[in-house]
């Protein structure tokens, strides 16, 4: 059975926002108290976060859909409906995020380290917060805004100082396990190790931790083998560790023939030639192999490698090389720039930048494309002809009907708003009202306008002085005579 996986994708839904809600307070002796609709709820979030227990993507191998909490719809009396939890979900340390395309969205690195996956939808606006002095009586609410949804590749780069690289069967379980208190499978078998194990091994003051990547065979870069599912498990060492077979019974091999093979595997991959590489040859405790370790030590060291003669089995040459290691280790760390707090960069948008854009396609639409407008349209109930006017209303005072003039559109022309995918498509009409429209001004109700006593009084003194000048109009001195 499947125990480690170090590639998976995973399928995130945010929650969405939960919707507004359109209410009027009503009492006893006051029927009309005004708008007291609630906004709803924001949807939940999903997180990644770095956790140093978790070790492999196994969980979301078995099971890759993911869906935060959706918010909770506005009430009346002025209750905001309750918002969506986030989803944590915890990735080991060294957890590379990338989208369909191959692009890194993020590299989570470190203990307690996160990353919004996917961000929960707005919730809606109740018709209490959009009333205004001009409009006291929304007979609508905003709709809940939908979270977000994709598709992300995880994968796993295992975080580690040094890394075993080798042919299968080259020693590298045996040395780990002598090295460090790692107790991978050993096995007299090619392709042993399924799955990188990480050992932590200490030099004096330097403690360090050790991986031993699955063996590599000439094509690993390629996807030969096993090498091309582990070759990222190397991308973070700071070292590189060829551990060489000097007993291996193959006649077609070698240690320096060995070593070219996996030297242009490396290459091949790519990313890995500042890497100082130390040369382990492994298994001197059989006669064979430490007369062919004497023979090619040399021809190695010409090459400028640091070369180790060692057995795993004897526990030859592992102190030397454990301390080498160290050495290492600690002069790449002290060549690190020290690690600065993360900072929080807000990069705010150009004031005079309107937000949108408008283009016409081949198929003569007129297409609208931004952030505001294609919100907007997710938030409005089409169902409700005064909603659908405050729609218009916002799209015009963001210049949208300025801006589709300018570009040509002539009253009946066909405008989207949104992607090709999900676009809202209409005819278009410049300045069109809707239905309640003709009843006054959007939102307003005239019930809810009781007139102010001081207008009432000059009202009624004005009405007594319009009718005592048509009485006075009429009246005819000369008609007795």
């Amino acid at each position: 059975m499947t125990t480690f996986v170090d590639r998976v994708e995973l399928h995130v839904a945010a929650g969405n926002g939960g919707h507004g809600c359109a209410s009027v307070h009503r009492e006893k002796f006051k029927p009309l108290g005004g708008p007291d609709g609630g906004n709803g709820g924001r949807g939940g979030d999903i997180i990644l976060v770095v956790e140093q227990s978790v070790t492999t993507l196994l969980d979301y191998h078995h099971s890759p859909h993911r869906k935060a909490t959706n918010g909770k719809p506005g009430e009346g009396g002025n209750r905001s409906g309750k918002e969506g939890e986030d989803l944590v979900l915890p990735v080991p340390d060294g957890t590379v995020v990338l989208d369909k395309a191959g692009n890194v969205l993020a590299d989570l690195v470190g203990q307690g380290t996160s990353f919004v996956a996917a961000s929960g939808g707005r919730g809606g606006l109740g018709n209490a917060a959009l009333s205004s002095a001009r409009r006291k009586a929304p007979g609508f609410a905003l709709l809940g805004e939908p979270g977000d949804t994709g598709d992300l590749v995880l994968e796993l780069k295992t975080v580690a100082d040094v890394a075993l690289v080798g042919y299968p069967s080259a020693g590298k379980s045996s040395l780990i396990s002598v090295l460090s208190a790692a107790r991978p499978k050993i096995a007299d078998y090619p392709f042993t190790t399924l799955v990188p194990n990480l050992g932590v091994v200490t030099a004096g003051e330097t403690v360090f931790t050790v991986a031993d990547v699955p063996g590599l065979i000439p094509g690993a870069s390629k996807g030969k083998g096993l090498g091309l599912e582990f070759l990222r498990h190397v991308e973070r060492c700071s070292v590189l560790v060829h551990v060489l077979d000097t007993a291996t019974l193959e006649s077609d091999r070698d240690p320096v023939s060995d070593l070219d093979v996996i030297e242009e595997e490396l290459q091949q991959y790519g990313g890995l030639n500042k890497r100082p590489r130390v040369v382990v040859l492994n298994k001197i405790d059989v006669p064979d192999g430490k007369d062919l370790a004497e023979m090619v030590r040399p021809d190695l060291e010409a090459r400028g490698y640091q070369v180790f003669e060692v057995s795993a089995v004897a526990h030859t040459g592992l102190r030397e090389l454990s301390f080498a290691l160290g050495d290492l280790v600690a002069r790449y760390r002290a060549s690190k720039p020290k690690e600065e707090a993360t900072r929080v960069v807000i990069r705010p948008k150009a004031v005079d930048d309107a937000g949108f854009t408008v283009t016409l396609e081949d198929n003569g639409i007129y297409r609208v494309r931004g952030e505001k407008p294609e919100r907007w349209v997710r938030q409005t109930d089409f169902n409700n002809d005064e909603a659908v006017g405050y729609l218009a209303d916002r799209l015009n005072r963001l210049g949208v009907e300025e801006a589709l003039m300018k570009a040509g559109a002539r009253t009946g022309d066909g405008v989207a708003i949104g992607p090709e995918d999900n676009a809202v498509v209409f005819d278009w009409e410049p300045t069109m009202l809707a239905g309640a429209e003709m009843l006054g001004r959007r939102g307003e109700d005239h019930r809810l306008d009781p007139m102010r006593p001081a207008v009432q009084r000059r009202r009624d003194r004005q009405a007594e002085r319009d009718e005592a000048q048509k009485q006075f109009d009429g009246f005819d001195p000369f008609g007795e005579l």
